[in-house]
């Protein structure tokens, strides 16, 4: 008599397989996934247009020399630490202590634990029960505002202008100018958090922030108004 598979042994047979398969497909897909989340290695592409008959869109690759890149950086980082505008849900989001925050997503612990100890950052969390209306503009030096520093590795050094007023002042205005070193990180292969790609896709760290001259930090100004 010809020997043959029984239906229950070929149902079993078949539903091996099938695990089987399925388990193969389940571990090349969590490979795939672990290389993808976090991103391993920032790659920004630049999306540039020009004004052709036939409209043509080029993808540029960004180029090894980041010297560029980080002088922009430096400078929104500096903006972004200290301008201050009269909307406080602005102002929270910008500097809130999570991966939506720029300060947060662009510093180091170190670096972003001096920030919170200013005397803006402990203004702007206060409960208001008026409007809040303290305004402060950076306003970077039109020659050169950010030169690379030879003397410190991965350093830069900022010059701005910083005026700020807010309505108990009567009308006047707090100017000062500042000369600040701003060190980077140097992990530029460091994993980006896939929470933090929109406000850091550079995957740049602030390492170091020091004001010059022994002036104290732009955020304490305030601190200047009581001594007057």
């Amino acid at each position: 008599m010809q020997e043959r598979i029984e239906p229950p042994i070929l149902i079993s047979r078949l539903m091996t397989f099938v695990m089987a398969t399925a388990l193969v497909v389940l571990v090349v897909l969590v490979i795939t996934l672990d290389k993808m989340f976090p991103l391993n290695r920032p790659q920004v592409f630049f999306l540039t247009t020009e004004n052709l008959q036939d409209k043509q869109l080029t993808l540029t690759e960004i180029p090894e020399n980041m010297d560029d890149y980080q002088k922009s950086f430096v400078m929104e980082y500096v903006r972004e630490r200290n301008e201050v505008v009269p909307d406080l849900a602005i102002m929270r989001a910008k500097w809130a202590n999570s991966d939506n925050g720029i300060i947060k997503t662009r510093s180091t612990d170190d670096v972003f634990g001096d920030f919170v100890m200013t005397n803006m950052v402990n203004i702007i969390r206060q409960d208001f029960d008026t409007p809040f209306n303290i305004k402060c503009d950076v306003e970077f030096y039109e020659h050169q505002p950010v030169i690379k520093n030879v003397n410190k590795k991965d350093t830069y050094t900022v010059r701005f202008g910083y005026v700020c007023d807010y309505g108990a002042m009567d009308g006047k205005k707090y100017v000062q100018n500042y000369v600040i070193d701003v060190t980077l990180a140097s992990t530029a292969m460091d994993a980006v958090r896939w929470a933090e790609r929109m406000e850091n896709p550079l995957g740049f760290r602030v390492s170091n922030y020091e004001v010059i001259n022994n002036q104290d930090d732009p955020l304490n100004w305030t601190n200047a108004l009581e001594e007057e």
